[in-house]
């Protein structure tokens, strides 16, 4: 029999790791293949590819972000060919899945909860036809026309029962991002989280995690993405897996990990600030700061404690933090929002990342969707329209905010010039978010995709249009932020502050040794030709690097400056280029 195990992942670079589990505790009993597609590919491709290649047994991995072509695809691959067996398993149809097989009636297995063992016992008795399927549990089948639903299949408590998803040592591309998982369950019990429905934390062996992050630093993957629910729930563990790492770091490979700050003690701080630029990310849920809807769904995080713990790593400049909130959860207004926009804001993540509530199948919120008057989307991904809380056209400003932020802050691309503003001229960062992101919508730029140049000229006619003051200095701080980004001629409606000679001079300066040796010393002996190909240098009408290093500044007069713009650095984690002041 030929089976197929499959998926659609949300992009290219992502891979699914259930899939890979399946795979390898099975595979010894059964001849299998796995093939990954992705959301973007029409599903009319999908469906041609599996019909091809004549599978009698086709799995389907679902999720919220792909169930929908799932079954799409599932319909008319049964038409074709109606003696093919299909199988669905995922989150997207662990909770309601009897009902899902009554309506959808070309499904023909649904497998729910933890799946290797179900797996390899539905395998058995589809392949080679032992025991009976009324006994398999963790499953749901269809019989005569009618649908029935074994009982739960109880969780692996033993993980060293499941072969490593990387065993074979076959990575298909090292420039996707590995997803690799060490314990299974959350400490937490988040009413919005899935997680939530697992009681109980499980670790995979220590041994065999050090194996498996062995083969990943010797193969150069770009990125590992740690799927553990938090992965620092057990000091022990996380702790000696992140020495690990240190100590046979091969300088390129990135680790990111879902943490929860508040467990993180003194010595795991003082260790990762010995850590290699870039070798580590962390991704914090905050999700709020308001205790009320903290109580409300369950979630017990200290804030004071977080933000001390944020602000301590940030001070380090060698571990990206990105920081998450959720908008639509209980008593969480729209102005009480904002407020927790401006606490994790004022944290200064490299990332803040603004979800919306997802009221998945299966989680404890979306059984008390009355008590809070929830509206939401029927489909997947079930995303809150409002509730008794927050209206719908305040989800839609937070929406427009969110753009907001995902263009001019996450992107790293106006970091001086933005936060020159807010600091002049705004009392809240989420003030200022949410005025541009009115002028935005006004202008009707969330009509049209914009290149990088409009998106300079756009935050000047949003600085002009509120007319505020100090307009020249903006745009020189704008002018250093675009400079930062790398190498390239300058947009006309940028001033160039000219100097007599000035190329002669860089050159000049190139050739001297002293020189170099004092701003540029990994360029010692290379030509000036050379360096210069690599560097940029430009002038300004004001003391740009005073600005930037003391942003609360007043009083700023005239002072013409040239800067010196090194672009070849050896990890470009929190900046493009290194800048100096220099005398030319």
């Amino acid at each position: 029999m030929k089976i197929l195990l499959t998926t659609l992942n949300s992009k290219y670079i992502h891979t699914t790791l259930s899939l890979r589990y399946l795979y390898q505790y099975c595979k010894d009993d059964f001849s299998m293949e796995i093939k990954e597609y992705t959301i973007n590919h029409h599903t009319d491709y999908v469906l041609g590819e599996i019909y091809k290649d004549h599978y009698d047994l086709v799995c389907f991995s679902c999720y919220i972000w792909n169930v929908n072509h799932i079954l799409e695809i599932v319909r008319n691959l049964k038409k074709i060919r109606p003696d093919m067996t299909i199988v669905l398993g995922g989150p997207e149809v662990s909770f309601d899945g009897r009902s899902l097989m009554e309506k959808e009636n070309k499904i023909d297995y649904i497998i729910y909860g933890e799946g290797e063992e179900t797996f390899k016992e539905l395998l058995s008795f589809i392949v080679d036809r032992k025991g009976k399927k009324e006994g398999i549990k963790g499953i749901i089948y269809r019989e005569d026309n009618k649908v029935y639903q074994n009982e739960e299949r109880p969780l692996i408590k033993d993980l060293s029962k499941i072969p490593s998803p990387y065993r074979d040592g076959i990575l298909e591309d090292e420039n996707k991002i590995i997803y690799y998982e060490t314990s299974r369950g959350c400490p937490h019990n988040c009413k919005y989280c899935l997680s939530s429905t697992v009681i109980g934390v499980r670790f995979f062996p220590i041994e065999r995690v050090k194996r498996d992050l062995k083969l990943f630093l010797e193969r150069k993957v770009k990125q590992v993405k740690f799927v553990d629910r938090t992965f620092n729930v057990k000091k022990s563990h996380s702790f000696e897996i992140m020495k690990y790492i240190c100590e046979n770091d091969n300088g390129y490979t990135n680790f990111h990990f879902e943490i929860t700050a508040d467990l993180l003690d003194d010595e795991t701080i003082n260790f990762l600030a010995t850590v290699r630029e870039g070798l580590f990310q962390f991704e914090i849920g905050v999700q709020t700061t308001y205790d009320q809807t903290m109580k409300s769904i369950d979630r017990h995080v200290d804030f004071h404690i977080l933000s001390r713990v944020v602000k301590k790593i940030s001070s380090f400049k060698n571990i990206h933090l990105h920081l998450d909130l959720i908008a639509g959860l209980p008593f969480e207004s729209f102005e009480r929002f904002k407020q927790s926009f401006d606490d994790v804001y004022a944290l200064e993540p490299e990332k803040l990342q603004l979800g919306f509530l997802k009221l998945l199948k299966g989680s404890p919120i979306r059984k008390e969707e009355y008590l809070h008057e929830y509206i939401y989307r029927e489909e997947a991904p079930y995303e809150v329209l409002q509730n008794k809380y927050i209206t719908y056209e305040e989800i839609l400003k937070l929406k427009m905010i969110e753009e907001m932020v995902e263009t001019f802050f996450n992107s790293h691309v106006f970091h001086h010039s933005v936060q020159y503003i807010i600091n002049k001229f705004y009392n809240r960062s989420s003030q200022f978010y949410e005025e541009l992101a009115a002028f935005w919508q006004e202008k009707g730029y969330h009509h049209i995709s914009h290149a990088k140049n409009g998106l300079y000229e756009i935050l000047i006619s949003f600085y002009k249009e509120n007319q505020f003051a100090d307009e020249e200095i903006f745009t020189e701080i704008l002018k250093f932020d675009y400079l930062m980004q790398g190498k390239g001629n300058l947009p006309y409606f940028f001033k160039k502050a000219q100097i007599q000679g000035f190329h002669e001079r860089i050159h000049d300066f190139l050739h001297k040794e002293e020189n170099v040796m004092k701003y540029l010393p990994k360029y010692k002996g290379v030509p000036a030709k050379q360096i210069i190909k690599k560097v940029h240098f430009d002038n300004f009408e004001y003391n740009i690097v005073k600005i930037i290093e003391n942003p609360l500044t007043q009083d700023i007069k005239k002072e013409k400056i040239t800067i010196l713009f090194d672009y070849e650095l050896d990890h470009k984690v929190f900046e493009k280029a290194k800048y100096k002041k220099i005398s030319i």
